[in-house]
């Protein structure tokens, strides 16, 4: 099986180099018509290059066709600007890799209010921001594919990352919205926790474990999870050659008769409640709602069938 993106436009934020280079240039080299975004910032968000403009020339020389685009991602009337251009010029958007980021890592302690803003901004609202300006175009031509970089830090927890993590966890969130909003219009959207070895990335890794960790690693499952036969609403890990899928699970609910709806009573029961066992991947916000009902069905014999939560 031969996965091409013959005639599909891409854009990709954050594609002057790292992850969002190896997209790009892998996009181009199957024939999308890509737009690198870049602010080309440092790491930390300030600052400005032509990381955009070098990317562009790459896959020209190759024999594609892009363009570049300098806008932040934090700025809404940058990003309508921005797909307004690719319209004119192409005419649709197929793809959009959310991809654009930054790090101001401290502990929660030291970091201040405004590293904490900014990171959510960048990534959360970014990735918001440039979603919502493609939207609209990705429900007229009932097709649209998705992609938001989220992270094992949002995910699982990483120490001095509050800020990073929060943003990175609600993409996950945004992702879970947006699937089910987009179904009927074509819109699949998924999640990606890349592990690269980048310029984000590079005082973080032993070198060793930096070049085992090179992002043309995390590319098939990019690229993949933007393709035309894409999933929707999946969550998958890669680095270094490694795959896996991640999910928001729960486990089934416990029903408290009235006389046991107390601080002691929940206390007296929660091994039941915390145990992790019988866990199920819900597919809306319905299902913990759902569950609940069926707990209290199966001691009660009586209730509700369903319920929106």
């Amino acid at each position: 099986m031969s996965i091409d993106f013959k005639d599909k436009v891409a854009i990709v934020t954050g594609a002057g180099g790292g992850l969002g280079r190896e997209y790009a240039l892998e996009l181009a080299r199957r024939g999308a018509k890509v737009v690198v975004n870049d602010l080309g910032g440092a790491r930390d968000g300030t600052g400005h290059s032509d990381m955009a403009l070098e990317v562009v020339k790459e896959i020209e020389a190759m024999g594609g066709e892009a363009m570049s685009n300098g806008g932040s991602v934090t700025e809404y009337d940058q990003m309508e600007k921005m797909v307004a251009d690719v319209k004119e010029k192409w005419g649709r958007i197929d793809i959009l890799i959310n991809n654009a980021g930054v790090l101001r890592d401290k502990t929660f302690a030291k970091m201040t209010p405004d590293d904490f803003e900014f990171v959510v901004k960048v990534h959360l609202t970014g990735s918001a921001f440039v979603t919502k300006a493609c939207w609209e175009t990705f429900r007229e031509q009932g097709y649209g594919r998705i992609l938001m970089t989220a992270s094992s830090t949002g995910l699982f927890g990483n120490f001095g990352q509050a800020n990073y993590g929060a943003a990175k966890l609600g993409l996950a969130g945004l992702t879970k919205t947006l699937q089910l909003e987009g179904a009927k219009y074509n819109i699949r959207v998924n999640s990606l926790s890349p592990v690269a070895g980048t310029r984000m990335t590079e005082d973080l890794f032993p070198e060793e474990a930096f070049k085992l960790f090179d992002p043309v690693n995390v590319v098939p499952a990019a690229l993949y999870l933007v393709s035309e036969d894409a999933p929707t609403n999946a969550i998958v890990g890669a680095g270094a050659g490694g795959y896996h899928s991640s999910w928001v699970v729960m486990n089934d609910a416990v029903w408290l008769p009235d006389g046991e709806r107390t601080v002691e009573g929940f206390a007296e029961n929660w091994n039941k409640i915390n145990e992790f066992s019988n866990l199920a991947a819900p597919q809306s916000g319905a299902d913990q709602s759902a569950a609940i009902l069926k707990a209290m069905q199966k001691v009660t014999g009586t209730g509700p069938s369903s319920a929106r939560g």
